[in-house]
């Protein structure tokens, strides 16, 4: 018996999995907040440089830019109605006394701590510096949790979030803010890591994919709360404090959330495993059913697992065997890709000149259909087809960005919704796919090490942006053409549509086997119909 018949006979389509699916959910909801939450708390006000304290002696002019608006960087150096050498008129001079902000409709770290001009770069690096704490999460919460169970990274993680989020909202400076945002980015790492690995190991086959799209669902309505409450909340600090504190009572909740049966069964705990499943039963009415359930027939079905997975696992597993080592290479440059492009896309909401709240409305509403056109095409078309799919329009459109001119706001901003939600639907079904690639042994290692190349490129996608100081088109062609290299690489993937979790490396081996065989198969076949008749040679047979 597989694991997967083990938890259907006691947990498919019950009162379990319905409350299973909202327990991993409610965090993710919320979880949506903090990954975009600095579209609104970092949001940059109209501003202009502060006249000097002696403004008084005359009327002080503010310099025109090219776009015929008064330039923000710069202040003349003397008052409009000094009388002044010719070529000394007009001189420009930084803004030496700070910035008069237009913060009527909402303040934010910019605003508060002078991140514009010069200082422009910190507001990107905050949000790298989240990401990167995300990345760093990726890399270490991944092994813990094999190590130490799925759950407890959870629960931590949910405390982890909810106690540096908080932080950040009474921070005094912006080191400080940089350092909490940091703490917030590793425990959403957690968070994500062992809801997705909970959510595909409590779940049968038929029911992965519904499973996983709806758990990612959550965060899609989870954008929708978000504009809602910065238009209620224009105080980045209250706002900041509004979307961690949910995380407390998250971490409460998680009491109840049940322990991974794969993760105790492999380390050597079926007897809590089987309390588990008994228990898991008689909430779903089989109680019966899982009284038939005995140590013996738990131990006797997963003796190879068991023992197998007593051997010591780390990264290098990833890379032992070749068709491992091609599994890690394309899943990495397909989670690099999404991520990196993804963010270009969800937090450049202020570049298409909408409003703010309603633009980032119809960034999270694209989600909605996205994620459920993806549901069915990974359901019948298959995932690597899907995800090659998915990558390769989100690139196609945000290459063609760079051929729309800049007053065609409408055209622009349709492109870039549509490749956000290819890109949404990316992350579904790269989420779904590395799980079932990966053998249960190494697959929280190889989601921590997949999510550590999103999280890189997420973080590298704000820094991308700063090379449009060169040439604005610049950061759209590097976007675009990693995603389709994203794309090109997801179509050496093996397909894992209607196949049992893989348990062990041998398993993915096998598969690859059988994979080939089938291939051939009907490659031979075709040959053998191709074969032409020899022609009869003279004087060699009867005449």
């Amino acid at each position: 018996m597989t694991f997967a018949e083990l938890v259907d006979r006691v947990a498919s389509n019950g009162p379990f999995q319905f409350l299973h699916t909202v327990l991993l959910g409610l965090p993710i909801l919320g979880m949506a907040n903090h990954n975009l939450l600095q579209i609104f708390t970092a949001a940059t006000p109209t501003h202009h440089c502060r006249p000097p304290p002696n403004a008084s002696a005359g009327p002080w002019v503010l310099p025109m830019g090219r776009n015929g608006k008064p330039e923000t960087c710069l202040r003349f150096a003397y008052p409009s109605n000094a009388s002044l050498p010719n070529d000394t008129q007009g001189a420009t001079e930084p803004c030496l006394d700070g910035w008069t902000y237009d913060v009527s409709s909402r303040d934010s770290i910019v605003a508060e701590w002078d991140l514009v001009c010069n200082s422009n770069k910190l507001k990107e690096l905050a949000q790298s510096i989240f990401m990167a704490g995300i990345l760093i999460g990726g890399l270490m919460l991944g092994a813990l949790s094999d190590r130490f169970g799925r759950k407890p990274i959870l629960t931590c993680s949910y405390l982890l979030l909810a106690a540096s989020g908080s932080g950040a909202a009474f921070s005094p400076t912006f080191p400080t803010y940089a350092v909490f945002r940091f703490l917030c980015g590793f425990g959403i790492s957690g968070i994500t890591l062992s809801t997705v690995i909970l959510n595909v190991e409590w779940v049968s086959t038929r029911m992965r994919a519904i499973k996983s799209i709806l758990v990612g669902y959550f965060y899609t309505f989870g954008q929708f709360i978000l504009p809602g409450l910065a238009y209620a909340i224009p105080q980045w600090r209250w706002l900041q404090l509004t979307v961690s504190i949910p995380f407390f009572a998250f971490f409460l909740l998680s009491w109840w959330q049940p322990e991974s049966i794969r993760w105790m069964v492999l380390s050597g705990r079926s007897s809590k495993a089987l309390k588990t499943l008994r228990q898991v039963a008689a909430f779903n009415g089989k109680k019966e059913e899982g009284q038939k359930l005995s140590l013996e027939e738990i131990k006797l079905n997963t003796q190879k697992e068991v023992a197998l997975a007593k051997a010591k696992r780390s990264v290098a597993d990833l890379f032992r065997t070749p068709i491992l080592r091609r599994m890690t290479f394309c899943l990495s440059l397909a989670w690099f890709s999404t991520g990196f492009a993804y963010y270009s896309l969800a937090m450049g909401v202020e570049e298409f000149g909408v409003n703010l709240y309603i633009l980032q409305l119809i960034f999270g509403g694209v989600d909605v259909p996205a994620k459920f056109i993806t549901m069915l095409a990974i359901s019948y078309l298959g995932r690597h087809t899907t995800e090659a799919a998915l990558l390769l329009l989100a690139g196609g459109c945000i290459l063609s960005l760079i051929f729309v001119p800049a007053d065609l706001m409408t055209l622009r901003t349709v492109l870039a919704v549509f490749g956000k939600g290819c890109l949404s639907g990316s992350f579904s079904c790269l989420f779904l796919f590395t799980s079932e690639l990966y053998p249960t042994v190494t697959r929280q290692t190889g989601m921590g090490i997949s999510n550590m190349w999103a999280r890189v490129g997420s973080m590298t996608a704000p820094l991308v942006k700063i090379t449009a100081e060169l040439k604005p088109f610049i950061p759209n062609v590097i976007f675009g053409s990693i995603a389709l290299l994203g794309g090109s690489a997801a179509l050496f993937l093996p397909e894992t549509l209607n196949r049992p979790l893989p348990e062990t490396i041998e398993d993915v081996e096998n598969w690859s086997l059988r994979a080939k065989e089938s291939k051939q198969e009907p490659e031979a076949e075709k040959a053998s119909q191709r074969i032409p008749l020899q022609p009869h040679e003279p004087g060699l047979g009867p005449s």
